[in-house]
Formats: C-alpha cells, sequence, structure tokens
C-alpha cells in the first residue's frame, strides 16, 4: 500500500486528538512528525516522529500531506506556504477568515495540481449521519423546516487567547459556525440567502459567543444556533416535513473518547450508547408511527480514508475546498446580515 507520508502544523490538542490517532491508525499514512514551537510532546506518543522546530523544516522534508491545524487567522498564510512548496494540504475549519481568501487557496490548489480539503469531520459524527438516512430515505414528507443545535453550557472564557481576544478567527461564528454550516449545506445545498443574528453574552466576552442563523430555501428554512448558556440542551437536530418529524440529541462519542486516549477501530468505534436515539414521528403508506430509530455508527476514519483516495487514486476529496469556500460565503454573509440587520441574497 502506497504510503502518504504527512505532518501536523501543531500538537495541542487537535493534533493529539482528532489528528494524530487516524494517521497512525489508517495503513496509507505515515506520520513523519509536527511542528512544535515551544513544547515538544509529540515524541511522548509517538517517538519514531519527528519535532520540527519551524515550519520552514516541514516544508523542505519529504513531506506528501500537511494538516494545517492551527489557529484560523494563521489558517490562510500556512495553507498557501503548503500549496506553494507543492504539498497535499487538509485545513482545519474554519478553512480561512474571509471568502477572498478561500478563493485564493481554491485557485492555487487547482492551479498546482494539488489535494486541498477542509476538516469537516462532524459530517462523521453518528448522530448526522443517522439525520442524514433519515432525511434521504424521504420518511417526512415534503421538507418544512430544519434546526441544528451545538449548544453547550460553558459560562467561562477559554484559556487559550487566540480565542478570546479580537482577531480575524475568534468567535463562535468561526469556530462552531462552520460545523452546523457545513452540516446544513452538504444535507441541502447551498440556500438563496441568510439572515443572521451574532451577540456576545458571556461576562467579559471580547468575542461573539451566541448565534441565530437562518437560511432560507425555495420551500423551506433551516435555522443553525449554537451558545455557551445552554445548560438544558435542545435536540442536536429537529426536522419537520409535511408528514412528520424528527428529533434527534447531540450523542456522538468520538471526541470524548480520543479525549480520554481511546484508539479509533474498525468495528465498534463511535458507536452511541443505548439511550439516545432519535424520535420519528411520522405518516408511512397510511399509517402512523411513532418510534425510536437506531443511531447509524460514525467514524472519523473515513474522512482519512477520503483524503487517502483523493491522493493515492485522484479521486474527489471528502470534504472540497469548494465547500469550504461555500461556508465562508455563509459566515460572511451572516456577518453582514448582522450588521445590517436584514436578509443577505446569495
Amino acid at each position: 500500500m502506497q504510503k502518504i507520508k504527512t505532518a501536523l502544523l501543531s500538537y495541542g490538542m487537535s493534533g493529539k486528538v482528532f489528528h494524530a490517532p487516524f494517521l497512525d491508525f489508517h495503513p496509507g499514512f505515515e506520520l513523519v512528525g509536527s511542528w512544535e514551537r515551544s513544547k515538544q510532546l509529540i515524541q511522548l506518543d509517538y517517538p519514531n516522529v519527528k519535532s520540527y522546530p519551524t515550519l520552514e523544516e516541514v516544508l523542505q522534508d519529504d513531506i506528501d500531506l500537511v494538516i494545517v491545524n492551527t489557529p484560523v487567522g494563521t489558517h490562510f498564510e500556512y495553507a498557501k506556504q503548503v500549496l506553494l512548496a507543492g504539498k497535499n494540504a487538509v485545513v482545519e475549519k474554519a478553512f480561512t477568515t474571509t471568502v477572498a481568501e478561500a478563493q485564493e487557496l481554491v485557485n492555487l490548489a487547482k492551479e498546482k495540481g494539488l489535494k486541498l480539503s477542509v476538516f469537516q469531520n462532524r459530517r462523521w459524527d453518528s448522530d448526522f449521519k443517522t439525520v442524514q438516512k433519515v432525511v434521504a430515505d424521504k420518511v417526512l414528507g415534503e421538507l418544512v423546516e430544519a434546526e441544528f443545535h451545538f449548544d453547550r453550557y460553558n459560562p467561562l472564557l477559554s484559556p487559550k487567547g487566540h480565542k478570546e481576544t479580537v482577531n480575524s478567527g475568534a468567535g463562535i461564528l468561526k469556530d462552531l459556525g462552520p460545523h452546523l454550516i457545513d452540516q446544513a449545506l452538504f444535507l441541502f445545498g447551498f440556500p438563496q440567502s441568510v439572515f443572521a443574528d451574532i451577540r456576545v453574552t458571556r461576562e467579559h466576552s471580547l468575542v461573539d459567543d451566541w448565534i441565530d442563523i437562518l437560511l432560507y430555501y425555495a420551500d423551506f428554512r433551516v435555522r443553525l444556533k449554537a451558545g455557551f448558556f445552554v445548560r438544558e440542551a435542545n435536540p442536536a437536530y429537529v426536522i419537520h416535513g409535511k408528514k412528520g418529524s424528527f428529533l434527534k440529541p447531540r450523542g456522538d462519542v468520538q471526541e470524548d473518547d480520543l479525549k480520554l486516549g481511546k484508539k479509533p477501530n474498525l468495528t465498534t468505534w463511535g458507536t452511541e450508547a443505548p439511550g439516545n436515539e432519535g424520535l420519528l414521528h411520522t405518516e408511512i403508506d397510511g399509517r402512523i408511527i411513532k418510534e425510536k430509530v437506531e443511531t447509524l455508527q460514525g467514524n472519523y476514519y473515513d474522512f482519512f480514508e477520503g483524503v487517502y483516495q483523493s491522493i493515492v487514486n485522484d479521486s474527489k476529496e471528502p470534504v472540497t475546498a469548494k465547500e469550504g469556500l461555500q461556508v465562508m460565503q455563509i459566515i460572511e454573509a451572516a456577518i453582514e446580515s448582522n450588521a445590517q440587520g436584514k436578509v443577505i441574497m446569495l
């Protein structure tokens, strides 16, 4: 099997939790090392890899793929350098800070003939995969509305300075917002227009920490909400059609398991514990049903498998740069809508 030599651009929580375990587990990747600025930690977990002191040393090495897992405000600069060095790239969300930056990266990757993907791992959450199947099965009839939530209860400010200081990549809109927006676009396509309300709710917060985004489609609406003052969470996914409804609580276990140091596998990984099943209440063949729906298995491994296939067999990336660009278009429209207090046409 051809090996894709891969480097990370940081080994904090993101590199340690979301990337390295899958790069180590997937037989098609070779984790070569990580750029580490202050603490040299990756070799404690992977003794045979390198700790690079500079980005230049990463780019000068024999590397096929670079994971740009640094603060949002650096994504464009680093991803551009990676592509100019002739390396394929995976960029974490938010893809960039502006549409113009995203478009430049899309154009550069195409010009260089390189693969460029955005790490929208939440497409492979167990709860979202289950929602996706329910929608695809068309058991709700013609869609009327959908509402997606990424709710938390955490009034405290993050200890990570780049997340709480005013900068082009800070705030919940570019943190949790890309997850919600990407899932909506992946499921329903690109909307006609956007309305958004963006707020600051935590004491002493300098950045947005509450969002309510309404996506307008021809015949239905999709609302996306996230905030830090939800002690009793709503269902993460609520979809209503003309025949019925589906409600699914957030239940994916992958992030929690990865933080505990558990290693991914292809059999039981991403399996939700009983009790978080979605509720389907609809009419099928003239019969009203109200029942729990078994949750599908999630696995972020599938993202990395898609990246592998895209590089080795020149197939489409699992999340394309164009899709990352579209998420940025929604984010920019949301910022404009909030500033002007009106619906923004796309």
